[in-house]
């Protein structure tokens, strides 16, 4: 009989948890886990070991997979700096609530406290980016332990360490008899009545009532669409509540927050009650401080820590909305409801669509304008992994939510450099090598040219496995949105710009297939091929560098941060630039 080692106990379990992919990078104390891979696939289990060029990168796509699937995923680095690169993907990964497990494996365990070559300390390390973080230290603690792991990545959700030093991984397994819990179906948290009673008499008592959706609604829009109809409620939503509440939602009045569009601020700031649902919120500015607040949340650690709360119901969004449905009285005067519509419908064809309209000869391309075009060619069930930055700006405000989509990004972590690898693990998670081209899942990837170049190797991830991935860079060679930051604080942009660099011509040294874009008339053309292409391919924006993201909500401060910027750059003797910005951001500024 052959023999079984810890770390084949180790991944029968995580087969036997469901996962299929784990990404990292080879080497030294890893290396057990990653034999015990390979003797697994090749025994045929469906798992498998997908080589990233930064465990970075890794914790990243093992966070996408785990967010289309609701599979757990995992990760691995080996000691010291190998485990370590997994953190800012694993912040990210436990922030959005994905069961990820990460295997951070270790120094010989015998050196452990002796300031050995590359000794870290995992087991604490990654306390604060995980809901669970031990060291398995011997062969008769290990199954239990990895179990542990793997249910507090479910069940949280959220991330799962394993520290685990390499003689530790080789030693022989020792059996229990006990399988791997797979999580049961989620339960139904529903609302305690007298708070639900309280909820229904501020509707009914309310002139005015707005709802600001945050990603709880998820599973609940009818529903929501449903109540906000019977009350006459515009319905308001944040970047990770906008995939789950705008389709087919008559009563949308855009989004609220630095990336924010249409009349949703004017909704909120203007009604009697505003109702949070399933939203942790975190621009507090843009929340209104003088009015009643509601707040339906299933997190009681969410609850007031944003704005101050009046009233609280503590349950799941879709049972508390259908509860509520029946107890609240219908509104006749739908006049605050239309007004807010109609200004939002003002907003989308005027501020918001400004630069989408009569700019296909314009030069540069406005981003606002490519992302239309995108949003046009993508397939109606594509994912879209996005960027930090102004690539989430255009993706919040000008990809459509078709039911279908998805649309994933470092939302709460707010990284740079996540949209390739969260498009690793996306691609990973849906392609299927067997099925035809037209059935295949698209996965496109909106990057900004900083955050591809941060972890520009992961191309080479994309080329070895021929992932069908469609990268789409809006290439401005700067940091636009720490741009518009610096310029909104009184401070002349400074350190933000890139050297031109043709990412096209890169990506097609990879053996990827390039397109580098500069005129506006091409972009419809180049997304069209690159969509057709049946592995990866790439598509180079060169887009305006001055387009800048002006929010919903500008304050007196901002203001005057902003001329003072400007004053100093004309002082500065760059009037040149000045004058450029303003032409090309003259339309985005809210007019009443």
């Amino acid at each position: 009989m052959a023999r079984r080692t810890l770390a084949d106990q180790l991944i029968s379990q995580l087969i036997a948890a469901g996962v299929r992919h784990v990404y990292g990078i080879v080497g030294d104390s890893l290396n057990p886990v990653v034999d015990a891979i390979r003797r697994a696939k090749d025994g045929g289990a469906d798992i498998s070991w997908v080589h990233v060029r930064h465990e970075e990168a890794g914790a990243f796509a093992a966070a996408a997979e785990a967010e289309l699937t609701g599979r757990l995923a995992v990760c691995a680095g080996s000691c010291g700096p190998g485990n370590l690169h997994l953190i800012n993907g694993l912040y990210d990964a436990n922030r959005s609530r994905v069961p990820v497990l990460a295997i951070a494996s270790h120094i010989p365990s015998h050196q452990i406290g002796t300031g050995y070559f590359q000794e870290t300390h995992p087991d604490r390390l990654f306390v604060e980016c995980s809901v669970y973080s031990e060291m398995i230290s011997s062969a008769t603690q290990a199954p239990r332990v990895i179990r542990s792991a793997i249910h507090h990545a479910y069940g949280a959700p959220g991330v799962a360490v394993l520290t685990l030093p390499g003689d530790v991984a080789d030693a022989d397994a020792v059996e229990d008899g006990i399988d791997v819990l797979l999580p049961p179906p989620a339960p139904h948290v529903v609302p305690d009545a007298g708070a639900l009673a309280a909820l229904a008499e501020a509707i009914d008592a309310a002139e005015k009532v707005t709802f600001f959706a945050g990603a709880g609604v998820k599973h609940a829009a009818k529903d929501v669409i449903a109540l906000a109809d019977k009350v006459a409620a515009p319905v308001g939503h944040t970047l990770r509540g906008k995939e789950w509440i705008q389709e087919d939602n008559p009563f949308d009045v855009g989004m609220s927050g630095l990336l924010g569009y249409g009349a949703c601020q004017t909704a909120m700031e203007g009604a009697d009650l505003l109702v949070l649902l399933g939203t942790d919120f975190p621009y507090d500015q843009f929340l209104p401080a003088d009015v009643r607040t509601a707040q339906v949340e299933i997190d009681p650690t969410h609850l007031g820590r944003r704005t101050r709360n009046d009233l609280v119901v503590l349950a799941d969004v879709g049972e508390t909305v259908r509860a509520l449905l029946p107890l609240v009285t219908k509104k006749k005067d739908r006049r605050f409801l239309d007004k807010m519509v109609a200004k939002h419908h003002k907003a989308m064809s005027g501020v918001v669509g400004a630069y989408t309209k009569d700019v296909e000869h314009t030069l540069p391309i406005h981003p606002e304008y490519a992302a239309v075009v995108l949003d046009e060619e993508a397939r109606s069930n594509a994912v879209f992994t996005v960027d930090t930055g102004m690539g989430n700006v255009w993706a919040a405000r000008y990809i459509t939510p078709t039911g279908g989509r998805r649309v994933i990004g470092s939302f709460l972590h707010g990284s740079m450099a996540n949209s390739l690898s969260h498009a690793i693990g996306a691609a990973m998670a849906t392609h299927d090598p067997k099925a035809r081209k037209d059935d295949q899942r698209q996965v496109v990837a909106i990057v900004g040219d900083g955050g591809l170049s941060m972890l520009l190797g992961e191309l080479i991830t994309v080329v070895q496995y021929d992932l069908p991935v469609k990268i789409v860079v809006f290439d401005n060679a700067t940091l636009g949105m720490v741009r518009l930051e610096m310029l909104v604080d009184g401070l002349p942009s400074y350190a933000t710009d890139s050297p031109s660099v043709d990412y096209a011509a890169l990506a097609s040294s990879l053996g990827i297939p390039s397109t580098r874009v500069t005129e506006p008339t091409k972009i419809r053309e180049a997304l069209r091929e690159a969509f057709a292409h049946d592995g990866p391919a790439l598509v180079d924006l060169v887009t305006d560098p001055r387009a800048l993201s002006i929010p919903p909500k500008i304050t007196a401060k901002q203001i005057t941060g902003f001329t003072a910027a400007m004053s100093k750059e004309v002082l500065g003797g760059g009037l040149g630039e000045v004058m450029a910005m303003a032409r090309s951001n003259l339309r985005n500024v809210p007019r009443p």
